[in-house]
């Protein structure tokens, strides 16, 4: 797949109908244009959000390819928000390349022909299209067959994720009120012992009536191990002391209770997704190629292979560097250079797990480790911590990459002699 400006502009041809499509929950707007930008629609066509809309959208567009001489249709959208999925599988179902437009594009660029930043169902459609003209678009990419189950897998892990520390946050807050001292016993507010005792008696009051032996017996009845006597006193004690407020208590009771069921449920839900998220990557054969690599667990490789998807169709790993957001960038005019970071521009998502995972092979794994010395350490141009740990993020997205594709191996020594090291440090090494 072409990716340059030029080799986009060049799908773009004489004979080509341009469509900018402003997408909305309900509706959307279309509006149509030559190569040259000459409009062919007279107003903005209105379809609805549904088989029968597309079906309409799609009468309308062959009737202008017909009337225009146009044989080929490039539709253009603004990837706002999830409403665009049906419709650009709907198109692409149908052979019609969908394309998408960077919405900071848009925003920049609404102005250029009335010089005001008027945003309208009309105005959007002209702007998308003119993009398109442009070249300034990425090409539309749906996940199929257990790439589409492994990314929706993914996404909900995360949202149960972000669901579980919300409801742990609650719990905090709840604690911080009725039990301030919890946490003199319990380093994690999850501890399950501690969940275990809080959910059959939630205040200091009930603790204490409990008493040690009683705390005890709830964790011997269920069987639980590294909890005893000891740790039972200290939480009587804790209670005992406790400067929690005694006022609405009745209310309390029902919230803990409430707050636990949420989230003895959420971890359910987890262990599920997990499951079957470790299943999906487990079907990928070279997946396995990747766990091989100290340091990186199934969190890593399930969640890069869901934001990447078919690795195959990436020409390059810099393709994968500049969707992650971890391309290089600089700011420099005339004799002014400026420092160099990352563009930050792709997906947040994928740029976090490889920060997570960078960290953890500069901890646990000895040659990623020996690179975050070099990096750091080398006399000429050496990087700081955070700098050294983004290259060793986009050093693992070309092992990933050769893994995937090459059906190799991962190999330590290759990869510490492919590190590029001035003349005099080797000499000296």
């Amino acid at each position: 797949m072409n990716y340059t400006q030029n080799e986009k502009i060049a799908q773009v041809t004489e004979t080509t109908l341009v469509i900018g499509i402003d997408v909305g929950s309900e509706n959307h707007y279309a509006r149509a244009f030559s190569f040259r930008g000459i409009e062919y629609s007279r107003k903005a066509m209105c379809f609805t959000n549904t088989r029968q809309g597309f079906n309409e959208f799609l009468t309308w567009a062959f009737k202008l390819c017909q009337a225009n001489q146009k044989n080929d249709i490039i539709v253009g959208a603004e990837p706002t928000g999830h409403y665009w999925f049906d419709l650009g599988k709907f198109l692409q179902d149908n052979g019609i390349k969908l394309v998408l437009v960077n919405p900071h594009a848009v925003k920049k660029s609404k102005e250029l022909d009335d010089n005001h930043p008027t945003k309208n169902d009309r105005k959007d459609p002209k702007v998308i299209a003119g993009l398109v003209n442009e070249g300034r678009y990425s090409y539309l990419y749906l996940p199929e067959g257990i790439y589409a189950d492994l990314r929706t897998a993914s996404n909900l892990r995360f949202r149960l994720q972000k669901d579980i520390i919300k409801t742990m946050n609650h719990m905090s807050r709840w604690f911080s009120i009725y039990f301030p001292e919890y946490s003199t016993v319990y380093g994690k507010i999850d501890a399950v012992s501690g969940l275990m005792i809080i959910k059959q008696e939630p205040t200091p009051e009930e603790i204490v009536a409990l008493g040690a032996a009683g705390v005890n017996q709830i964790w011997r009845d269920a069987k639980l191990r590294a909890c005893g006597m000891k740790r039972a006193e200290t939480l009587v004690a804790a209670a005992k002391r406790s400067i929690g407020t005694r006022e609405g208590l009745t209310a309390a009771r029902l919230e803990i209770r409430m707050l636990l069921e949420e989230y003895e449920y959420l971890q359910r839900q987890l262990e599920e997704v997990l499951a079957m998220i470790e299943d999906l990557v487990n079907q990928i054969p070279e997946a396995k190629k990747l766990l091989e690599i100290k340091g990186i667990g199934m969190k890593t490789v399930s969640g890069f292979l869901a934001e990447v998807g078919d690795i195959r169709r990436f020409n390059n790993p810099k393709q994968l560097q500049k969707l992650a957001g971890l391309a290089i960038v600089e700011n420099s005019s005339g004799k002014h250079k400026g420092q160099t970071t990352i563009s930050r521009r792709g997906r947040k998502r994928l740029r976090y797990l490889l920060f997570e995972a960078a960290m953890s092979l500069a901890a646990k794994n000895s040659e990623f480790r020996e690179i975050h010395r070099y990096y750091t350490t080398r006399a000429v141009n050496p990087l700081k911590k955070m700098q050294s740990l983004m290259a060793i993020a986009g050093k693992l997205i070309r092992v990933f990459y050769a893994l995937l594709t090459k059906n190799v191996r991962y190999n330590p020594q290759k990869m510490l002699t492919d590190i590029v090291r001035p003349a005099s440090e080797s000499k000296a090494a």
